[in-house]
C-alpha cells in the first residue's frame, strides 16, 4: 500500500492537515497531475483516504485521512528516521555504521 513511488509523500502532505488537491501537490514538488490523481485513487481504494466534496461554488474537493491512514503516522516517521540513518543523500559525506571498517 505506501511503497509505490509517490505514496509516502502523499501520505506526509496529508499528516501536515494539506487537504485539497492543490496543496497536495504542492507540498510535493515534481510529482505530476495525473500521478497525483492516480495515488490519491489508490490510497482511496486501500481504505486509507476519504474523498469529500464540499458543497461551494465552485465545487471544492477535500482528502482526509481514515483511522487506517492515520495509523500510518508513526510507521512513516519510523520509515524517515532510519532512512536519515542508513540512506545517504546525493552527493552527501555522511559516512554511517556501515560504512566504517571493524
Amino acid at each position: 500500500m505506501i511503497g509505490t513511488r509517490w505514496t509516502g509523500a502523499i501520505l506526509r502532505a496529508l499528516f501536515t492537515g494539506q487537504c485539497r488537491y492543490a496543496q497536495i501537490k504542492a507540498a510535493i514538488p515534481g510529482m505530476s497531475d495525473t500521478m497525483l490523481a492516480q495515488r490519491l485513487r489508490e490510497l482511496r481504494r486501500d481504505g486509507l483516504v476519504e474523498r469529500h466534496v464540499l458543497p461551494t461554488t465552485p465545487v471544492q474537493v477535500e482528502y482526509r485521512l481514515t483511522r487506517k491512514g492515520q495509523d500510518l503516522e508513526p510507521v512513516l516517521d519510523a520509515i524517515i528516521a532510519w532512512s536519515h540513518t542508513w540512506v545517504p543523500l546525493p552527493g552527501g559525506d555522511r559516512e554511517t555504521d556501515a560504512d566504517r571498517t571493524v
